[in-house]
C-alpha cells in the first residue's frame, strides 16, 4: 500500500482486525516507476493478496487469489477541470491502462462506495459483480464531546490534503462570506506542506497527526467539506463518529454517507455562496446542529463502524481461501 492517504489508514486497521494480515507499505513515489513496487513483497509468500486497484496488476502472483480495492476514480470527465496538465495526462494514459489490466486479473474486486462500483462499470466497462465494502470507523476513538470549548465563537473545521479536488481553494472565499464570530480552521492533510493565502477568519492548523485527529474534531462546532470528488470519504465519517453536522458537496460518494437535511447540508460543488449561506445558517441553530450530529454519530454505528468492515473483509478472505480458487 502507498502510505500517506485514507487507503492506507483502513488496511492498517484491517491488519490490526485480522489475524495474518500485513501490510507492506511503500512510497507512493515509486509509483512513478511502478515496475519496482512489487519489490514491497520481497521475502514474502502470501496466501492473498489485498491491494488497490490502480496498479494491482504488479502485485499479481500465479495461484495467489488477487483481491483490488476501489478506493478512488479519478478517470472521467468530471475530473478533468480539476486536475493539472500532468494529471490530466496521466489520467487518460497509463493509470486508465494500469487500472483495467488490474481490475481484468483480479480474482475479486470490492469498492468502498457504491459510486465506485457504478464508476467501474460505467467508465471502464466493467461487466463482472463489485462487492461493495464501506469503510469503517473506529467508534471508541471518534465519539462525540460532552462540551464544546467555550467563549470561541462558531468554529467550522476544513480537514484533508489541500488539493484541488478536495475544495480547499474554496475556503479563503467561503471564509469571506462568513457571519462575525465565524473562523475556520484548516489542516494540511498528510502531505500538503504549503498554507493558504492568509485571510482574516482562516486559521492554519498545520500537518495534524492522525492520533490527534480525534480530540481536533471534538474542538468544532461543523465540518466543512467541499470535495469535487470522495470515493468513500473518511473524513467524513470521523467527523460524524464525533457528532458534528456536516456542510459538504452534493458529488460522488458523500451523499452515501451524509443525509441532506438530517446530517447536514449537501451544496453545489465550486460554489462558495452555497456554502457559507448553510454555514452561516447552521451557526444561528444550536439545536439544529446539536440533532445533525446525533443523527450522525447513530449513522456511523449502524452503517460505519470499524467492526463491520473488518468482518466484511475477513468473511471474504476466508471464503477465498477456503475455496482455494479465485473468487
Amino acid at each position: 500500500m502507498p502510505t500517506g492517504n485514507g487507503a492506507f489508514v483502513l488496511h492498517k486497521m484491517l491488519e490490526s482486525g485480522i489475524k495474518g494480515y500485513r501490510v507492506c507499505p511503500y512510497s507512493p513515489m515509486r509509483e512513478f516507476f511502478p515496475t519496482t513496487l512489487p519489490f514491497s513483497l520481497k521475502g514474502r509468500k502470501p496466501s492473498l493478496i489485498h491491494t488497490t486497484s490502480d496498479y494491482g496488476i504488479f502485485f499479481r502472483r500465479p495461484g495467489i487469489p488477487l483481491v483490488l480495492t476501489l478506493h478512488s476514480f479519478f478517470l472521467d470527465a468530471m475530473m478533468m477541470p480539476h486536475s493539472t496538465l500532468i494529471q490530466r495526462i496521466h489520467y487518460k494514459t497509463d493509470l486508465r491502462w494500469f487500472t483495467r489490466a488490474s481490475l481484468k486479473a483480479a480474482d475479486t474486486i470490492t469498492a468502498v462506495s457504491r459510486f465506485l462500483a457504478e464508476s467501474a462499470h460505467r467508465e471502464l466497462g466493467v461487466t463482472r459483480n463489485i462487492q461493495v465494502i464501506y469503510n469503517g470507523i473506529d467508534t471508541a476513538e471518534f465519539y462525540p464531546a460532552n462540551k464544546k470549548p467555550a467563549g470561541k465563537g462558531i468554529r467550522i473545521l476544513f480537514a484533508g490534503n489541500l488539493h484541488r479536488r478536495k475544495g480547499a481553494f474554496l475556503l479563503p472565499a467561503i471564509s469571506r462570506k462568513l457571519n462575525p464570530g465565524i473562523t475556520i480552521g484548516y489542516t494540511r492533510g498528510l502531505r500538503s506542506k504549503t498554507p493558504l493565502p492568509s485571510v482574516s477568519g482562516l486559521i492554519d492548523l498545520g500537518n495534524v497527526p492522525l492520533k490527534e485527529m480525534p480530540e481536533l474534531y471534538r474542538q468544532y462546532d461543523m465540518l466543512l467539506f467541499p470535495s469535487v470528488r470522495e470515493g468513500f470519504g473518511l473524513v467524513l465519517a470521523e467527523a460524524m463518529s464525533c457528532g458534528l453536522p456536516i456542510v459538504a458537496s452534493n458529488t460522488s460518494a458523500i451523499p452515501e454517507l451524509v443525509i441532506d437535511g438530517k446530517g447536514g447540508f449537501l451544496c453545489e460543488p465550486g460554489h462558495s455562496d452555497a456554502f457559507a449561506e448553510k454555514i452561516n445558517m447552521l451557526a444561528e441553530m444550536p439545536e439544529l446542529r446539536r440533532d445533525m450530529g446525533e443523527f450522525n454519530r447513530t449513522r456511523v454505528e449502524q452503517y460505519f463502524t470499524r467492526d463491520r468492515m473488518i468482518r466484511e473483509y475477513a468473511k471474504l478472505f476466508d471464503t477465498m481461501l477456503d475455496r482455494g480458487t479465485p473468487g
